[in-house]
């Protein structure tokens, strides 16, 4: 590695527009999508500001680590899904409970009842189809001024980082599955 000197001048102009509600895209291969939204998800709850959060892939019962977290926040958390489609019994049923909460959150959204909505985990219902990405793009153009909106998942859609004011793309370096660590607690929950 090597060391380098830190800046002193800002390097970026400020910038001089009007604050506004966003949309960030978290895509990519690597880890860290579902996460970086969270963190975003508290970072606005400790400033006071409201936030729901909606899990496409999740189901209604679920309780991983952030179900757990949020629900002592006081965190409003939605599982929409039944699950992954590798683990689905039912895909037409998976794609009606994505279709239902996609119906649930753009009504939060356009509501425009809290600052911040996340939508973990929705490309992979508008990747398949079971979710209009024209209805998302929609929505997001249509909706009230002062809500943010994160929406994560891998294969992110042209048309909507094309869209959003904000896209990052995890990638993926390194994988702990790849030398045989299973999932854990804590860290992939």
């Amino acid at each position: 590695m090597q060391i380098e000197e830190p800046p002193v001048l800002r390097d970026t102009p400020k910038p001089q527009g009007e604050r506004r509600g966003l949309v960030l895209v978290n895509t990519g291969t690597g880890k860290g999508k579902s996460t970086a939204a969270f963190g975003l998800a508290l970072r606005a709850h400790g400033r006071g500001k409201s936030v729901k959060v909606y899990q496409f892939m999740k189901v209604p019962s679920a309780r991983f680590g952030e179900h757990r977290l949020f629900e002592q926040l006081g965190i409003p958390i939605e599982g929409l899904g039944d699950g992954f489609s590798w683990k689905s019994r039912d895909l037409e049923h998976s794609a009606r409970l994505a279709l239902e909460g996609w119906a649930k959150a753009e009504a939060s959204i356009r509501a425009g009842e809290h600052f911040m909505i996340v939508l973990d985990e929705i490309m992979y219902p508008v990747r398949y189809g079971w979710v209009p990405l024209e209805a998302v793009l929609t929505c997001l153009r249509e909706r009230p001024p002062q809500v943010h909106v994160v929406l994560t998942g891998r294969g992110a859609p042209a048309e909507l980082i094309d869209l959003a004011d904000t896209v990052t793309e995890m990638t993926l370096v390194k994988h702990h599955f790849k030398a045989g660590v299973p999932a854990q607690r804590g860290i992939e929950d």
